[in-house]
């Protein structure tokens, strides 16, 4: 089965579209400068990197031009959109809702609208993506995988502030963590190269880039978590403060 899986941003569409069976990346890209001049699409395919200056209003315009040149004869690894057995979409916020990863449906969409305010600059640029999508290719299989779920697993005597209780009931104020498709990601991994059951561990796990963030993950669940905001270096990072 091949899988695209689409991150999209504001002004940004990422991509990659991934054999499962050999878990081989057949191609990736990014549409950089979505709905402003000189948009473009990076396009990396069999190691070769094509470059194609390309106008995108919205989205929408953005995902058919990727597409288009996921089929390209000369520059695609699919023969038909019919190849893929999904589309899977990076989302940032799933609130208190969401735990897991879920097949998108109607209900599904307007979920993630109702936690825009708690992610402004991301949740509204994966509504775009996802209806794009819809639109384009509206008998495909699509999923949300959300950056919170993993933080699903914090107890709530780590994730509510010390503040009036009545902020967390009325504004669903409290603390979320980010970055969960990674930290679950790599924690499994090091339980896989250590040969070792997750159960068993006690990791602090570091997440680094231009956002960055910090969990302690004591078996699968999450024992405390920090998320730090860095401009260009690392040098802001929050102590772990873990209490394993």
């Amino acid at each position: 089965m091949k899988i695209l899986v689409l991150n999209s941003g504001s002004s940004s569409l990422k991509y990659q579209v991934i054999d499962m069976e050999t878990e081989e990346i057949l191609a990736k890209g990014c549409f950089e400068r979505i709905g402003q001049p000189n948009s473009f699409l990076t396009h990396k395919v069999n190691t070769q990197k094509h470059t194609f200056e390309h106008p995108a209003k919205n989205h929408e315009q953005a995902i058919a031009f990727v597409l288009s040149r996921l089929t390209n004869e000369n520059y695609g690894v699919l023969q038909s959109l019919e190849e893929l057995g999904g589309i899977g979409h990076r989302v940032v916020h799933g609130g208190e809702k969401f735990s897991n990863s879920v097949i998108i449906t109607e209900e599904v969409v307007e979920e993630i609208k109702k936690c825009a305010d708690l992610a402004p600059l991301h949740n509204p640029a994966c509504i775009l993506g996802i209806e794009a999508c819809e639109k384009i290719v509206p008998n495909m299989k699509m999923v949300a995988v959300f950056d919170t779920a993993f933080h699903q697993t914090i107890g709530k005597e780590k994730y509510i502030y010390p503040i009036p209780y009545k902020y967390y009931k009325k504004y669903g104020i409290r603390k979320y963590g980010f970055h969960g498709t990674s930290h679950q990601y790599v924690s499994s991994r090091v339980a896989q190269i250590m040969e070792k059951d997750i159960k068993e561990l006690k990791i602090v796990n570091c997440h680094l880039g231009q956002g960055c963030s910090v969990c302690a993950i004591q078996g699968r669940k999450i024992c405390r978590n920090k998320y730090g905001i860095n401009t260009a270096r690392t040098e802001y990072l929050w102590e772990a403060e873990a209490e394993i």
